[in-house]
């Protein structure tokens, strides 16, 4: 597989994600469901805590991507949904950087009214390539 980040101007390196993403030849792709901070059981974790529950999604999402024998670097696409975008960005942007350093990833942030269950916050959805 071959990528190629395709910038056409440089705003967005400090959000950590790229414009475009050129892929050739892709041997696998992955299209990951939305992940969020439910555990094995199905009971949401981290209730009230949006960084607590961003990193859950993003354990949850890493442990989608090691099933299929790929990880976080593999990632093309991660959208964001959340029901409170203020508080979502200013108490996870430390976590996303951290977590996704390096990996270039196109994206989408939305707000939403509410997700699946109402104590989830957040919700990530990606694709990957292999």
């Amino acid at each position: 597989m071959e990528r190629r980040a395709v910038n056409p101007w440089t705003w967005q390196q400090q959000f950590g994600f790229v414009q475009a993403n050129e892929i050739r030849q892709p041997q696998r792709l992955l299209v990951i469901s939305g992940q969020t901070s439910l555990d094995a059981d199905a009971n949401v974790t981290a209730v009230g805590d949006m960084r607590g529950q961003v990193e859950a999604a993003l354990d949850n999402l890493e442990t989608v991507l090691q099933q299929a024998d790929m990880s976080l670097a593999n990632l093309v696409r991660v959208n964001f949904y959340s029901t409170d975008m203020d508080r979502f960005l200013e108490e996870s942007h430390e976590v996303l950087a951290q977590r996704l350093a390096g990996v270039e990833y196109v994206t989408t942030y939305l707000g939403v009214a509410r997700l699946v269950l109402p104590d989830l916050l957040v919700e990530l959805e990606a694709t990957a390539v292999g």
